[in-house]
């Protein structure tokens, strides 16, 4: 199940869960919270795994990779929220797509440690989420803007997105939402624009990445 405890913890420590497939950052932080007092430390390797060290219930804050083998986008978010309660829920993975992370943040998630935050500031952070704040980097949740256009996707355009990354063509997308052909090609571009993409493809492939699909 790829779960292991790296902590015995004590009643009043602050026990993280840390969701993530990427061993050795996973390590080093849980290395790090394993050696400054008051910490008990468990790590999870998939989805599956982390819901699984969930079910015993104990901890305080999760650090969930998006990544992981199993995780689906929001859906799987927000089950890990929900089976996380009351322990507070963090992101903890590369860019996000400012309109996931709103959406992620509607779910009850409280924020999100970017993997490129330096180890030493990871405590500090992490007392603060444990306290019932959230922590959203200003530079993570504004930086892209200085590439790309800030405007999220209308629900129109996902549903265009989705099916396409379903394989469908514009014909059967149009069909699928009463429109015209030429409507979707215009929303396609929208969705390129936005995402920066060449083509519908690379739109895809962004999406994913992002975890917008």
């Amino acid at each position: 199940m790829n779960m292991s405890l790296m902590s015995q913890s004590s009643d009043d420590s602050l026990n993280v869960l840390i969701g993530d497939d990427h061993r050795l950052l996973g390590e080093a932080v849980a290395n790090l919270l394993k050696t400054s007092a008051g910490y008990g430390v468990a790590t999870a390797e998939s989805y599956e795994a982390t819901l699984a060290a969930l079910a015993g219930g104990g901890f305080d804050v999760v650090l969930l990779d998006l990544k992981m083998p199993g995780m689906n986008g929001l859906t799987s978010v927000k089950q890990v929220v929900d089976k996380a309660a009351p322990a507070r829920v963090v992101l903890f993975t590369g860019q996000v797509d400012r309109h996931f992370l709103n959406s992620a943040l509607e779910f009850g998630v409280r924020g999100l440690i970017p993997k490129t935050m330096p180890l030493q500031s990871l405590l500090s952070v992490i007392q603060l989420i444990a306290s019932g704040q959230v922590f959203v980097p200003m530079q993570d949740s504004d930086s892209r803007s200085q590439t790309q256009s800030d405007a999220p996707l209308t629900e129109k355009e996902h549903f265009v997105l989705s099916r396409a990354a379903e394989g469908l063509t514009n014909k059967e997308i149009a069909r699928d939402m009463a429109i015209s052909e030429v409507s979707v090609k215009m929303h396609m571009r929208a969705i390129c624009r936005k995402l920066d993409a060449r083509n519908r493809a690379h739109a895809v492939m962004i999406s994913r990445e992002r975890a917008l699909l």
